[in-house]
């Protein structure tokens, strides 16, 4: 459509400049359907809510509820519908907390209808109508003004000053200008004859022919590619889905066999079932996810401190793992806001600031002041000027406004464009008729015939201009973004095209975005992590350079452009990828997306920052996608797992050393619930291996792990980030969450010393009690209720101990900041303070099953777990030599 002439356009759309008439926009709008942004197949909302209940973890926990359930019918009174209804809870608390997370996609699709106009002016029947946005179709003439969001793809008819903020598809910080002409330009988003639906008019008026609507646009390319793109699994997900699959197999085969051997034994069907109920209750660590969920939202909350808030939990773990983050320049390493660098004023570099009270730098302000297309608007009682970022930075670098500025009065402008690289403004002043000029020195040079030099009008020689080339390419080695300002008083007589003639250079200015003053910190901190920055941004190629020398990102960049990456096949992408320094520069969506899923391909977790409509695809198809909350779009925002709070790149990087501590802290928690397993499990297997009276029962397993241990385990998930956290690589992609180490740990040795401290414990009860082996004793027997305590207080005695222990893996306890963590505290305080009530109450005795214990007992314990102390102090200090 872009580059046929405006009649072959209006033909093949069978339109004109007058717009359809209304019957005829009626009749496409039957057949092209409404201009929005449309849901392609979602998945049932009921259908989400259902898998949510039936992944593999809970369906071994459905099992489990079902047998006690039955168990319960058949034989009433021994407590297994207490069981059933707390393992149904476990379930369902787990299944509502991660339901929610499937919402994002139908917000995002919100967000991308949101950026369109509502309404939109048309031209029916010749004449210019209020339409809805929706209503525009095909062949429709619209008319913009400056202000105007684009409604649909249009292509321009007459176009009056036209720029256009195209930062919302293409991620440009800078308004582009549009013009009529047809051109040969491939690129869509590049031709400047074309305005894109999602953007904004900046200035100027437009007359422009609808040739695209809805899904049909670009936007719609783009929602279509953020609805397509599938959330990948975080690499924490990942691990509890392989973690579940273990542990349930291993409790489910483990339950079946001792099941048969029950059998062989001789012990009924209703015992067995119980045994097994038991064996399967005591290997699954009910309390995991919702640890593991509360760890993430403590997490969250620290996050949201540092400015960071985190849209979805997993994805505070996966930031932690990433490998590679994809940033954008602008607003995240920069501060997106443009400044005056340097001035070159008669034949010197100087600040703003040093040429202030310089009368003779006077013309050089009053061009600044005067040529720009910035209004003025009223806020809070002082004045504020929007539109270019370029233009509010020249206009905030001049003095104090003088009285030329009152009396100065605008009559006309030529506008910028791609071609002539200038725009000029023409108003009347105290001296007359004036034309301001700005624009790219290669073309305000050669207009100009003399220049501002110590206070008069001088001829521009060949020495001088050499001057001027040599500070136009210093202040562009300094990554500025330069431009030439010039005037003339201007005759009545000249005509148009000729008013941009005789010029009088007033200076060069050179723009910045700078830096932000932490960010090369930040870079610094993540190289020393390990951990790889890779700039991709839509701005220009010596911009993103510069930027990326001055912050230490790269010395020697290696840049790869949008027209470069269009004509790479996937292996010379990957291989581009590999060099080191490499940044992207005039990126688009798609472009964006593509280098995600090759660094994805080569193994790499990728978290990727972005701000427009345009980055919503790749944002979603990251492992881990970060939006800005300040400059973001909602698009953006609600297609991504995290939002900075203040655009700030250093933000990521605490964040990342959260994530890494949440990972080392979920290992700690969870070798410290695994702990508990053994103890839980030895005794059924001391009930059918020796026919003994069952040491533990199953309601009170669930005392364990639903209850004492919760507190401490999430106080372990609290524990402060490890000094040396930011100083070594992330972890390996396949490292697994629940590796060798931790099982040996938990299941060899800290597993076996709880044990044998709760049959020591159960024995020494029944020993005082006069129990003789191969005596039956019934269940409300009170020997066995105080033995059953007994065993059940062990384990809560060395589960205190425990905690401690799994601070650190190897470290030693005494070496570790003790009353850093008081949740710790608490956490045992409430540990203890179960026990107690469960021991000691009536309401406890009867719930689970206990009975009270004589201090005796407590005494009894002790020893153990000092014992357990003393040996994993001694593991630890063979582990430090090796």
């Amino acid at each position: 459509m872009h580059k046929l002439t405006l009649e072959q356009l209006c033909a093949s759309l069978k339109s004109g400049p007058g717009g359809l008439a209304q019957n005829e926009a009626q009749r496409r709008l039957a057949e092209f359907g409404p201009n929005q942004v449309e849901q392609i197949g979602g998945e049932k909302l009921a259908r989400r809510l259902l898998r949510e209940f039936t992944h593999f973890f809970a369906l071994i926990l459905w099992l489990a509820a079902g047998l006690a359930f039955f168990a319960e019918w058949n034989d009433p009174g021994q407590g297994m519908a207490t069981l059933g209804a707390a393992i149904v809870g476990v379930i369902m608390i787990n299944g509502a907390f991660s339901f929610w997370q499937e919402y994002r996609a139908e917000k995002a699709l919100s967000a991308l209808r949101s950026l369109l106009p509502n309404t939109a002016t048309a031209l029916r029947d010749g004449k210019a109508v209020q339409v809805t946005a929706a209503e525009l179709v095909p062949g429709d003439v619209v008319l913009l003004a400056a202000g105007d969001n684009i409604p649909a793809d249009c292509r321009l008819i007459e176009a009056e000053g036209v720029r256009v903020n195209t930062a919302t598809v293409s991620g440009e910080s800078l308004p582009k200008a549009r013009d009529t002409r047809a051109t040969q330009e491939a690129e869509l988003l590049l031709n400047p004859n074309v305005l894109l639906a999602g953007t904004a008019l900046v200035s100027g008026k437009a007359k422009a022919l609808v040739f695209a609507t809805g899904m049909r646009t670009a936007f719609g390319d783009i929602a279509r590619l953020t609805q397509t793109a599938r959330a990948p699994l975080s690499p924490l997900q990942r691990e509890i889905m392989h973690l579940s699959r273990l542990v349930a197999i291993f409790a489910s085969t483990l339950g079946a066999v001792f099941f048969l051997i029950g059998t062989w034994l001789g012990l009924s069907f209703w015992e067995n079932l119980i045994f097994a109920i038991g064996i399967i209750v005591a290997n699954v660590p009910e309390g995991l996810l919702p640890t593991v969920t509360m760890s993430l939202a403590l997490a969250t909350q620290r996050m949201a401190k540092k400015n960071a808030l985190v849209r979805h939990l997993p994805a505070v773990e996966t930031l932690g793992a990433a490998t590679v983050i994809c940033t954008d320049k602008t607003g995240t390493l920069t501060q997106n806001r443009m400044s005056v660098q340097w001035l070159f004023h008669s034949g010197t570099l100087a600040a703003p600031a040093a040429l202030a009270a310089s009368e003779h730098a006077a013309p050089l302000f009053e061009v600044m002041r005067h040529c720009h297309d910035l209004r003025a608007v009223e806020f809070d009682g002082h004045r504020q000027w929007l539109g270019d970022p370029l233009e509010i930075a020249l206009l905030e670098a001049t003095p104090h406004e003088k009285t030329d500025a009152a009396a100065f009065r605008r009559s006309g402008e030529i506008p910028f464009d791609t071609e002539r690289k200038r725009m000029s403004v023409v108003g009347n002043t105290t001296r007359g008729s004036m034309l301001y000029c700005k624009g790219a020195p290669e073309t305000v040079l050669p207009l100009c015939v003399s220049h501002w030099y110590d206070g008069s009008v001088q001829a521009l020689d060949e020495t001088q201009l050499a001057r001027l080339q040599a500070a136009q390419e210093n202040m562009a080695q300094q990554g500025l973004r330069v431009l030439a300002l010039a005037y003339r008083e201007l005759p009545v007589q000249v005509p148009g095209e000729r008013r941009e003639e005789n010029l009088v250079l007033a200076g060069l200015v050179g723009l910045h975005d700078p830096p932000r003053p932490e960010v090369a910190q930040a870079i610094s901190t993540c190289r020393g992590a390990g951990l790889r920055v890779i700039m991709v941004t839509g701005d220009h190629p010596s911009t993103a350079q510069a930027i990326a020398r001055t912050i230490g990102l790269a010395q020697k960049p290696h840049v790869v452009t949008g027209d470069m990456l269009r004509n790479m096949t996937d292996t010379q992408l990957q291989l581009a990828l590999g060099t080191p320094d490499v940044l992207f520069a005039r990126i688009g969506a798609e472009q964006k997306m593509r280098i995600v899923q090759a660094l994805k391909r080569q193994g790499e977790i990728v978290a990727v920052t972005g701000d427009g409509v345009n980055d919503a695809p790749a944002l979603k198809c990251a492992d881990i996608g970060i939006a800005m909350g300040i400059a973001g779009t909602d698009v953006a925002k609600e297609a991504a797992d995290i939002v900075l709070l203040d655009d700030n790149f250093a933000t990521i990087v605490q964040a990342v050393e959260e994530g890494r501590t949440v990972y080392d802290n979920i290992r700690k928690f969870l070798t410290y619930i695994l702990t508990s397993n053994i103890p839980e499990l030895v005794p059924y297997l001391a009930f059918v291996l020796f026919r003994i009276p069952l040491p533990l029962t199953i309601v009170q397993i669930l005392a364990v792990d639903l209850g004492t241990d919760m507190l401490p385990a999430l106080a372990l998930g609290a524990e402060a980030p490890d000094p040396q956290v930011m100083r070594r690589p992330p972890r390996p992609r396949r490292q697994r969450l629940l590796n060798w180490p931790l099982l040996a740990r938990a299941y060899l040795f800290l597993g076996p010393l709880e044990a044998i401290a709760a049959m020591a414990a159960f024995f020494f009860v029944l020993q005082a009690g006069g129990w003789q082996y191969g005596t039956p004793l019934a269940g409300h027997d009170a020997l066995y209720l105080a033995a059953t305590s007994a065993c059940l207080s062990a384990i809560i005695v060395m589960q205190v101990i425990n905690v401690f222990l799994c601070r650190h893996p190897t470290a030693s306890l005494f070496s570790l900041p003790f009353f850093d963590n008081r949740m710790i505290f608490w956490g045992i305080a409430l540990e203890l303070g179960l026990i107690l009530l469960i021991d000691y109450t009536s309401w406890g005795n009867a719930l689970i099953g206990t009975a009270p214990i004589e201090a005796g007992v407590w005494l009894f314990i002790l020893p153990f777990a000092l014992a357990m102390l003393g040996l994993e102090e001694l593991r630890k200090a063979l582990a430090r030599k090796l």
